[in-house]
């Protein structure tokens, strides 16, 4: 369903991807994980269609992300580093407007648009202007209109930073339910997510994938068994890890 294939970018004189290669199947959830800086967002927009690789092939049901980046994005829900949203709009004129982007209409575009605030728990801030609400509305405003279509492969970059216990356990609920249909990524640096909502996991640190494997395996890679310890360990510069061995 996703397919990176030794994905290259630099900014200026900064390579932020070196060779990041991964595929992804239905029914696979995939946490993304590495210090700030690693490259996951640059990866996740070259993914998504926002930026174009300098070397490397993206694709996503098939369909590459440069070269047929319509139909690729068509198949594809996007929830940005951020959660940007238009703060006129309310959440449920937010997804309506991405639905009828997307070519909905009449009956099928408000059952859509429903159903997604519903999935998201956003009903009681559905009609009020977004850049009035909480960082937590906000973010689940931009979740909805990334679901509302229904698509084969999502990629959430942290889905649910801002969210209080109770709208994080509701949407790990949410990402458990839609995953047998879907291929998902999600971005976090929640790393009690990784075990909890993930069918595996890759870690990555400067621009490279240090690590590509199952929550488990992430786990006894800690010194203590947990993917806390284990990240850390991961995602130490060279000279620190080979001094702390």
């Amino acid at each position: 369903m996703l397919v990176a294939d030794n994905l290259v970018k630099s900014f200026e004189t900064k390579r932020a991807v070196q060779g990041v290669s991964f595929t992804l199947e239905k029914g696979e959830v995939l946490g993304f994980l590495g210090p700030n800086g690693a490259g996951k967002t640059t990866t996740m927009r070259m993914l998504a269609g926002c930026l174009e690789p300098d070397a490397g092939i993206a694709s996503i049901a098939g369909y590459n992300c440069v070269e047929a980046r319509l139909e690729a994005q068509a198949r594809l829900g996007f929830l940005p580093e951020g959660a940007p949203a238009y703060p006129a709009m309310t959440p449920r004129g937010f997804v309506k407007f991405g639905l009828r982007a997307r070519g909905f209409r009449s009956d099928a575009l408000d059952r859509a648009c429903e159903l997604a605030i519903e999935r998201v728990r956003l009903a009681e801030a559905a009609d009020q202007p977004i850049g009035t609400l909480s960082k937590g509305f906000k973010r689940r405003a931009a979740l909805a209109a990334a679901i509302a279509h229904d698509p084969a492969v999502l990629i959430l970059d942290e889905p649910t930073d801002g969210l209080d216990p109770n709208q994080k356990d509701g949407v790990r609920a949410l990402i458990r339910e839609m995953a047998p249909d879907k291929a998902i990524i999600i971005s976090t640096h929640i790393l009690e997510e990784v075990p909890a909502v993930c069918s595996r996991a890759i870690v990555i640190a400067a621009g490279k994938v240090l690590f590509d494997g199952t929550p488990h395996a992430l786990e006894q890679k800690g010194r203590d068994g947990s993917v806390e310890s284990a990240f850390r360990a991961l995602t130490l510069e060279p000279e620190t890890r080979e001094s702390a061995a």
